[in-house]
């Protein structure tokens, strides 16, 4: 028996998010059909991060349990025709039995997307957030300081079931525009239940004028969901890479 690590992207729009549930389709069950299909086992993946419903993926990662003789570096050729073009396998490769894509030491990166303009683009409405008033970037950049280290994050969790603390660390935040088109680009040890979706939201609230940069601290500070400000819609978001470290890359 072999264990395959599979990097998955996919375009969330059309999923109930990453995890199997009884409401409707997920991207789990597709890999998990498709493989099974492949390999003629019954196969299960088990995935780093739960995205949610609407959210995409160029980098999440799974892995999977087989006694397929395919080669590992084979496995997302093989797989790729029997998924739908909204979910690609972009790499695979085997990893010891005992790893486990969650309970590794990893950064995360995710970059969640603003389109900054008067009117919606039909074209772009399944990858980005329209916000149509004029947003102060100096001012959101001044706020997203505040949130780069080691902090608390409870403020900016919209549940706390299972988690044994609220604590994480945000390496890199950084807020880009390049046309109508703003990116917030957001690299940490660890997201907490709707985390980079609220911190977006409550940039965003920054970037209108509704709050102050320094609020950003004392929304840090108290510990509280109902300070922080609006979560953003899911469509915008998008889990770019998981990296590991202890094995050299994503």
């Amino acid at each position: 028996m072999r264990r395959i690590k599979l990097t998955v992207a996919y375009d969330g729009t059309d999923y109930c998010g990453w995890q199997i549930q009884p409401n409707g389709i997920t991207v789990e069950e597709v890999l998990n059909r498709a493989l099974s299909r492949l390999t003629g086992e019954e196969i299960r993946v088990i995935g780093a991060s739960r995205t949610d419903a609407g959210v995409h993926a160029r980098g999440n990662v799974a892995v999977f349990d087989t006694a397929s003789t395919v080669p590992p570096e084979r496995f997302a050729y093989a797989v790729n025709p029997l998924l739908p073009e909204d979910i690609v396998v972009v790499g695979a490769e085997e990893v010891p039995q005992d790893w486990h894509p969650r309970y590794q030491n990893s950064v995360k990166t995710y970059e969640y997307h603003i389109l900054n303009r008067e009117m919606p683009d039909p074209l772009r409405r399944r990858e980005s957030w329209h916000v149509s008033f004029p947003l102060d970037l100096d001012s959101m950049r001044e706020a997203a300081a505040y949130l780069r280290g080691e902090h608390d994050f409870r403020s900016f969790c919209s549940i706390h079931t299972g988690v044994k603390t609220t604590v994480r660390t945000i390496y890199t935040l950084d807020i880009d525009r390049s046309g109508n088109l703003i990116t917030i680009r957001i690299s940490g040890n660890g997201f907490l239940y709707n985390m980079v979706r609220i911190i977006a939201g409550t940039l965003v609230e920054v970037g209108r004028g509704f709050r102050t940069p320094e609020n950003v601290r004392d929304i840090l500070n108290a510990e509280e969901r109902e300070k922080a400000g609006a979560t953003a819609p899911p469509q915008g978001l998008v889990l770019v890479s998981i990296a590991y470290p202890e094995r050299g890359g994503c």
